[in-house]
């Protein structure tokens, strides 16, 4: 394989202009993502991109693609790191961040799910120190609270337990918004409970982003929460019982409503074709958001595991509940929802790249997530290999964090 290379420089020509204000800067090659073109990305010492320009002699890009680094808005671990596990260490959030980068991921949510009230005040106080770590907290914004304010109803909670499932609670989100040094940026509720609704108002103008998720949700309920607040559907598809109706069930209004976003879990697994192909033809590349849900059982050797309580059945390809015939959560990383859904839709590299990096960057305020002057240097070097997306270089804030080895 060949090697993709940085040149670093104090002083710089491009295209005959002096660098100028690029002093000090450095430049990334590669196949730009979204239209093929070899570019020269330069990045000053702050880590932030200052241009973007083309390139004559596209031998310097080796054929590799560049991009934003991917964001995920919804992992519950890897590698065997739990992060809704009281016992967890900053080495435990090192080894994932390390272990994402290598993946593409460039920064990501340790999203928090449904336990007691006790558990989730230790998370919080746990992870809120532990991303203020200089080694990891570039990749770590804040956090995905998922649950536990959903609906109890079995199918619709999914692999939640049901015995900590209640309604939501301003007040001891306050406590667990405190606890976090602010940083619960994105909470999935169901919005059937009139509690519920008065949440997502008081949540959403507190400037949390309210995902709608894990819930029976009728047209007006759903339309009433968006009215409220609600900016995103959680795992569109999933989180729903087998059996719905076919007229009134949570899927149709959530789909119809063009203020909401969604994400989906495009693993292959998780949704059908034909369901990533419809949600993608309503939502479209500005409406749908890749999100890996993966859980801390990914990248480990299948078998049964007990996890939270519950004997979780890992497969090579997704965790299964088998006590309640539900899916328990991922086994892949977002890159493989990249390549599938390609595969499922047809869709461009633009297109995909910005279900995985633009959309949630923007929708969360990041200030990432696009390959453009201003935006601070997440990039992703790849290259697809046997239908694999193939990650061989990743930077955060312009500090080449991974490199793959030949």
């Amino acid at each position: 394989m060949k090697n993709y290379f940085i040149t670093a420089v104090l002083s710089l020509i491009i295209g005959g202009c002096s660098a100028g204000p690029d002093e000090g800067a450095y430049l990334i090659h590669g196949i730009r993502y979204s239209d093929g073109v070899p570019v020269s990305v330069s990045v000053n010492e702050g880590g932030i991109i200052t241009r973007v320009e083309p390139i004559r002699d596209n031998t310097t890009t080796h054929g590799l693609y560049i991009s934003p680094g991917l964001i995920d808005l919804q992992i519950n671990g890897y590698k065997g790191v739990d992060f809704t596990d009281t016992t967890l260490t900053l080495e435990d959030m090192i080894t994932v961040t390390r272990a994402l980068w290598e993946t593409g991921v460039t920064q990501y949510l340790p999203t928090v799910i449904t336990s007691s009230d006790e558990i989730l005040q230790a998370c919080f106080s746990r992870l809120s120190k532990y991303i203020e770590d200089p080694r990891i907290a570039r990749s770590i914004p804040g956090f995905h609270l998922e649950g536990p304010y959903i609906s109890p109803v079995q199918g619709f909670r999914g692999a939640h337990l049901e015995k900590y499932i209640r309604p939501a609670n301003w007040d001891e989100f306050r406590n667990y918004q405190a606890l976090s040094g602010n940083k619960i940026l994105l909470v999935t509720v169901a919005p059937e409970f009139e509690e519920n609704i008065t949440f997502i108002q008081k949540a959403a103008v507190a400037g949390i982003l309210v995902s709608l998720g894990h819930h029976n949700a009728g047209p007006e309920v759903v339309h009433r929460a968006v009215e409220a607040g609600a900016r995103l559907s959680t795992h569109l598809g999933n989180g729903c019982a087998n059996e719905i109706n076919r007229h009134h069930n949570p899927l149709w209004p959530q789909l119809s409503n063009d203020s909401l976003s969604i994400s989906i879990i495009a693993d292959g697994y998780h949704l059908t074709r034909d369901e990533v192909r419809t949600f993608y033809s309503v939502k479209g590349d500005e409406k749908t958001i890749l999100v890996s849900d993966a859980l801390d059982l990914a990248g480990l050797p299948p078998g049964e595991y007990i996890r939270g309580e519950r004997k979780i059945l890992l497969t090579p390809h997704v965790a299964k509940y088998p006590a309640e015939d539900v899916l328990a959560g991922a086994a892949s990383p977002m890159k493989r929802c990249v390549m599938q859904m390609m595969q499922y839709t047809g869709c461009s590299l633009k297109s995909v790249v910005h279900m995985a990096s633009r959309n949630p960057g923007r929708l969360m305020g990041l200030g990432t997530g696009e390959l453009l002057p201003g935006r601070r240097a997440d990039l992703i070097i790849f290259e697809f290999v046997d239908e694999e997306m193939v990650i061989r270089e990743t930077y955060v804030a312009g500090e080449q964090v991974y490199k793959k080895s030949d």
